[in-house]
C-alpha cells in the first residue's frame, strides 16, 4: 500500500521523509517559498553513513520510488493525506500561515506523528497523571493545539541526530547519529495499522541493494518517546551556558557524575508520570552515543545566532517534576540561563 504523507518541515522532516521515499510511499514536505521551489527543482539529499562504511553517501529523493513535492502552507490541502509529521521547532507554529493549516488538519481529523521534542500539548493530555494545563507556560503559545483532538496525536523520540551542512543549500540534510525513530501508537487500530504498516515498509526498503540505518519503531507505551528527556537536559540544554555554548560531548562529559545524577532525575519524572524501566535508555548507552556528538545542539546553536524562542523541554520537564515534588538544582540553573538569553535575544530584536 501506498501512503501519501505530509510533513511539515522541511530540515529535519526530509530524512524522516527520505524514508518513506525509499518505501515507495508519496511525500509532501511543507516549507518556505524559496525551498519549496528548490526543493521541486532539485529534488532533497540526505547524507548517511551506511554500516561498517567510513564516508558518508548521498540519497537523493530522485533515486527514489516514491514521489516528493514541496509546498508552501497556504497551499496545502490536508484532506487526503494518511498521515501528517510535525516535524518542525515548536516555536515555528506560531507563523499564521503554519497555524491557519494546522487548523486545517485538525479539521480533516487526519492522524499526527510529532517529531518534535517538545511534546504537543494533545499529547500530554492522554497522560492523565499530567496536569497539562501547568505545563502550558513552557509552550510558545498553547493555544496553537486548542483544536486538536489528543486521540489523533501520537508522539515519535527523534533520536536520530541531523542537521543542514552550513554551506550547502537547503535541500541538503547530513546525519550525524543515524539511530531509529522511536514512536508510541495510536489509539485507533486503523490509524495504527497506518503507522506499522509504514513501519515495516521502511524496514524492507534498500538503496542500491544496502541496508539503509534509521527505522521507524511503533511501541505500545506513551512513554517510550520520553526516554529522550533525559538525554534533552543531560546534554542538549546543557550546551547553553553563561559564555560560549559547548558541544553535547562535554555537557555530557565534563563532569560525568553531575551528568549521571541529572539523567537519574529525569528518568524519576518520567517514571512517575507513568513509564517504566523497560521504556527508557540506561545512562551508560547514551553516555557513549554522546561521545559522538561534538557540536553544541540545535537549541543552543539557535540561541547564539539570535532566536528570541526555542523549544523548551528543559522547562516542560521541570514544570512536570513540580508537580511531583522533584527539583535538581542543574535543571533550575538551565532553565535561568536558558530564561536569561532569550530575553536578551528579543530585547535586541525588538
Amino acid at each position: 500500500m501506498t501512503y501519501r504523507i505530509l510533513i511539515l518541515g522541511a530540515s529535519y522532516g526530509s530524512l524522516f521523509g527520505t524514508k518513506c521515499l525509499m518505501a515507495g510511499h508519496d511525500v509532501t514536505l511543507v516549507c518556505r517559498r524559496a525551498t519549496a521551489d528548490l526543493i521541486n527543482a532539485r529534488g532533497t539529499e540526505v547524507r548517511i553513513k551506511l554500516k561498517d562504511e567510513a564516508a558518508h553517501r548521498t540519497i537523493a529523493s530522485t533515486a527514489l520510488p516514491g514521489g516528493l513535492d514541496a509546498q508552501t502552507p497556504d497551499n496545502v490541502d490536508p484532506k487526503g493525506y494518511d498521515l501528517v509529521v510535525l516535524a518542525m521547532q515548536e516555536p515555528q507554529y506560531l507563523d499564521r500561515t503554519i497555524r491557519m493549516l494546522l487548523t486545517r488538519i485538525a479539521a480533516a481529523r487526519i492522524p499526527c506523528l510529532s517529531l518534535m521534542n517538545l511534546p504537543p500539548l494533545p499529547y500530554l493530555k492522554l497522560i492523565p497523571a499530567i496536569d497539562a494545563a501547568a505545563a502550558e507556560a513552557a509552550y510558545s503559545r498553547a493555544s496553537v493545539w486548542d483544536r486538536f483532538d489528543p486521540h489523533l496525536m501520537t508522539l515519535c523520540s527523534p533520536d536520530p541526530q541531523a542537521a543542514r551542512p552550513a554551506s550547502e543549500p537547503a535541500n541538503v540534510l547530513q546525519v550525524n547519529l543515524p539511530t531509529n525513530f522511536k514512536a508510541a501508537g495510536f489509539e485507533s487500530p486503523v490509524h495504527n495499522a497506518t503507522l506499522t504498516n509504514l513501519a515495516d515498509s521502511i524496514d524492507a526498503a534498500r538503496f542500491e541493494g544496502h541496508d539503509v540505518p534509521v527505522k521507524l519503531r511503533v511501541h505500545d507505551s506513551l512513554f517510550v518517546p520520553f526516554a529522550k528527556w533525559p538525554m534533552l537536559l543531560t546534554g542538549n540544554y546543557r550546551c547553553v551556558t553563561a559564555g560560549a555554548p559547548i558541544s553535547i560531548r562535554d555537557a555530557v562529559h565534563a563532569d560525568i557524575e553531575l551528568s549521571r545524577d541529572i539523567y537519574a532525575a529525569v528518568q524519576t519524572i518520567v517514571l512517575r508520570i507513568g513509564a517504566q524501566l523497560p521504556d527508557l535508555v540506561p545512562f551508560e548507552k547514551y553516555a557513549a552515543a554522546a561521545e559522538r556528538l561534538i557540536n553544541p545542539s540545535s537549541a543552543a546553536r539557535a540561541i547564539v545566532a539570535g532566536a528570541p524562542m526555542v523549544e523548551r523541554v528543559d522547562k516542560l520537564v521541570q514544570l512536570i517534576g513540580r508537580q511531583f515534588g522533584i527539583a535538581h538544582p542543574a535543571i533550575d540553573h538551565a532553565v535561568t540561563v536558558i530564561n536569561a538569553k532569550l530575553a536578551r535575544n528579543r530585547l535586541c530584536a525588538a
